[in-house]
C-alpha cells in the first residue's frame, strides 16, 4: 500500500507542476504544438533529451546486457557525447537557420519531395513497429513486478504485462496528444530530477550491500572479484567489441542524436542557437555519467544474485530494485521509472504526429489546412498510433536475444542508411535524389541478407559500418557520373538568434576527452592494472587537458 501511495504522490506532483508551468501557454500554431513555441531553454532541452533517451528499455535492457557482458556495454551510452557535440557544432546550426520542424525538410531540400516522403514513412514504421512497442514492453517489464500486478489482480505474467502496457500507453498518450511538445519537455525536466535521485539510489544501495556497508569497499571488491565485468574494452568476440565504437555504434549514435526526429525536435524548439547548443552539450556530459545508473546495477546484480537466482538477463534490474528498495522508496522509484517511460513514449508519439501532419497529411490531403485543424489531425493520429503500439508491444516477449539486442539489430534497417544519406547531403550536393532512394533499399536488402539470412560470422555492428561506407561510395560515384542539377540556394530567415554559445568549442573538446578518460580508467591501463596510481595519473592528465581550453576562452574574453 505504501508503494502505491508514494507512486501516486510523485506522479500527481509532476502532473500538477507541469500543468502550473504551462497553463498560461496557448497552443495556437504548429510551432506552439510541435516545437514548444520555440521557447525552450538549454536546461529544459538537456533534461528532455536525457529523459526521452533514458527509459525502461535502457534501465531494463542495458542493465540486462551488463548483467551478461559487463562494462563493455557502456559504449552505447558514453560515446553519445561525441555525436551530441557534433550536433551542437554542425547539425543544429544548419537545422535552426532553416526554421525546420522535421528532419525530413532537410531531406527534401537536399534531394526531393519523394525522398522526403519515403523517409517519413520509414520513420513512422520504425516508431510503430520497433521504438514505441519496445518502450511500452520494457516499461511493463520493469513496473509489473514492482507493484505486484500478478498477485494484485490474480493474473499470469503475460496478462500482467499486457495490462501494464495499456496503462502506460494511455497515460503517455494524454501527455503527448493533448499537451504538445512543451508539456512533454517540462514534465521530462521534473521527472529528470527524480530519475537522477531514484536511479542513483539503486547502485548506491547495491554497492553498500556488496561492500558490507561501505560503498568504496563494494566498488573495490567489484574490481578485484569481477575484473572481466569491469573492463570497458570489449573483446573481439564480445557483445560490444571495442572496434564497433568506430563503425556501427558511431553511426547508430549519429543517427539517434543528430537525425532522429523524436530527439532533435527538442533542440529545434530552442529559443536561441546558444541555448540549443547548451542543451545538447549538457546532455552529452550527462550521458557520460548515466552508466552509473544504466550499467553498474546490472554488474552488481550479477555479483549479488548471479548464481542462478536471476535466470533471464532482462530481469536483472527489476529483481535488484525489488530486493533493495523499502516499500515507500519503491513507490517513489516506480513513479520516477514511470515518468521516464512516459517521457520516451510521449516524445516519440509527438514526433510521429509531427511527421505525419507536416510531411504527409498537409502536402497530400489538405494543403490549405489551418494550424488549429492540423493540430487536431495530429491528435487523432497520435491516438490511433498509440492504440496500435499498445497492441504490438507484448509481442516483443518473443525476441530470443533480449530486448536491447532486438532494438539495436532491427533499428539498423532504417537508422544507418538514413544517417548516411543525411551525412552525404551535408558533405556534397552532387548525388541525385535517385541515389538516396537506391541506397535505402540497397542497405536494407544487404543487411537482411548478411545478418539474418546468410548469418555471416561478423558482428552486426561491423556489417552496419561496412554497408554504410558502401552506400556513401555508391552515392559519391553516382554524383560524379550523373551529378544533380543544384537549384539556386534560397536565403534563410532564422526565427531565433543564431549566435554560437561562447563555450561551444571547449565543451565539445571536453566531451571527447571525457570519453577517452572513462575508457582509459576502466581498462587494464587504469583501475584494472592492479595499481591505484594509474587511475590517479590518468585522471590528473584528463583534468589538465580538459580545463585548459576554458581558461583560454575566458582570457580571450577579458582581452576583448
Amino acid at each position: 500500500m505504501l508503494t502505491i501511495i508514494s507512486f501516486l504522490f510523485f506522479t500527481i506532483l509532476v502532473a500538477v507542476a507541469t500543468y502550473v508551468t504551462i497553463r498560461k501557454d496557448k497552443i495556437k500554431t504548429n510551432d506552439d504544438y510541435f516545437l514548444g513555441g520555440r521557447s525552450l531553454s538549454g536546461i529544459v532541452i538537456a533534461g528532455s533529451l536525457l529523459l526521452t533517451n533514458l527509459s525502461a528499455e535502457q534501465l531494463v535492457g542495458l542493465n540486462g546486457q551488463a548483467f551478461g557482458a559487463g562494462m563493455q556495454v557502456i559504449a552505447w551510452e558514453i560515446t553519445s557525447a561525441i555525436p551530441l557535440a557534433l550536433m551542437g557544432l554542425l547539425f543544429l546550426p544548419a537545422y535552426l537557420k532553416r526554421r525546420m520542424t522535421t528532419i525530413t525538410e532537410f531531406i527534401e531540400e537536399r534531394y526531393d519531395k519523394w525522398t522526403r516522403i519515403l523517409i517519413s514513412i520509414l520513420f513512422l514504421i520504425a516508431f510503430t513497429v520497433i521504438m514505441l512497442p519496445s518502450v511500452l514492453y520494457s516499461g511493463a517489464l520493469a513496473l509489473f513486478p514492482l507493484f505486484n500486478v500478478k498477485e494484485l489482480l490474480n493474473v499470469d505474467t503475460k496478462t500482467a504485462i499486457v495490462i501494464t502496457v495499456w496503462f502506460i500507453g494511455i497515460i503517455g498518450s494524454i501527455y503527448a496528444v493533448f499537451g504538445g511538445l512543451k508539456a512533454v519537455a517540462i514534465s521530462d525536466t521534473y521527472n529528470g530530477i527524480g530519475l537522477i535521485i531514484g536511479g542513483t539510489i539503486i547502485p548506491v544501495l547495491a554497492l553498500s550491500l556488496y561492500g558490507d556497508g561501505n560503498l568504496l569497499q563494494g566498488f573495490n571488491r567489484l574490481i578485484v572479484e569481477h575484473p572481466e565485468k569491469m573492463n570497458a574494452i570489449g573483446p573481439s568476440n564480445g557483445t560490444v567489441p571495442f572496434g564497433t565504437l568506430f563503425s556501427g555504434i558511431l553511426l547508430v549514435n549519429l543517427f539517434y542524436w543528430c537525425t532522429n526526429q523524436s530527439i532533435i525536435q527538442r533542440a529545434l524548439g530552442a529559443k536561441s542557437l546558444a541555448e540549443g547548443q547548451k542543451g545538447v552539450l549538457f546532455a552529452g556530459f550527462l550521458k557520460i555519467l548515466v552508466p552509473f545508473i544504466l550499467v553498474l546495477p546490472g554488474i552488481l546484480a550479477f555479483a549479488l544474485y548471479g548464481n542462478g537466482v536471476i535466470e533471464k538477463n532482462d530481469m536483472a534490474y527489476p529483481y535488484l530494485v525489488t530486493q533493495l528498495l523499502p516499500k515507500p522508496l519503491a513507490g517513489f522509484f516506480g513513479a520516477v521509472l514511470f515518468g521516464a517511460i512516459l517521457s520516451t513514449f510521449n516524445s516519440i508519439l509527438n514526433s510521429a504526429s509531427t511527421i505525419f501532419c507536416v510531411d504527409i497529411y498537409k502536402p497530400f490531403f489538405k494543403k490549405d489546412i489551418d494550424d488549429k485543424k492540423l493540430i487536431k489531425v495530429g491528435m487523432y493520429f497520435g491516438i490511433i498510433m498509440a492504440i496500435v503500439c499498445m497492441w504490438v508491444a507484448p509481442m516483443i516477449a518473443n525476441a530470443p536475444a533480449g530486448l536491447y539486442d532486438f532494438m539495436r539489430r532491427f533499428m539498423g534497417f532504417f537508422n544507418i542508411p538514413l544517417v548516411t544519406i543525411i551525412m552525404m547531403g551535408f558533405a556534397t550536393k552532387k548525388p541525385p535524389a535517385i541515389s538516396a532512394k537506391f541506397v535505402m533499399f540497397f542497405f536494407m536488402f544487404c543487411y537482411w541478407l548478411f545478418s539474418f539470412q546468410l548469418k555471416v560470422p561478423i558482428h552486426f555492428l561491423y556489417i552496419q559500418g561496412i554497408l554504410s561506407v558502401a552506400c556513401a561510395a555508391i552515392m559519391f560515384v553516382w554524383g560524379l557520373i550523373v551529378p544533380r542539377q543544384v537549384p539556386k540556394v534560397k536565403a534563410f530567415t532564422p526565427a531565433i538568434d543564431m549566435k554560437n554559445w561562447k563555450y561551444l568549442y571547449p565543451m565539445a573538446f571536453a566531451s571527447f576527452t571525457t570519453v577517452v578518460w572513462v575508457y582509459a580508467l576502466f581498462s587494464k591501463v587504469g583501475l584494472l592494472s592492479g595499481s591505484s596510481i594509474n587511475g590517479w595519473v590518468i585522471t590528473v592528465l584528463y583534468i589538465v587537458i580538459t580545463v585548459a581550453p576554458f581558461f583560454m576562452v575566458n582570457m580571450k574574453q577579458k582581452k576583448i
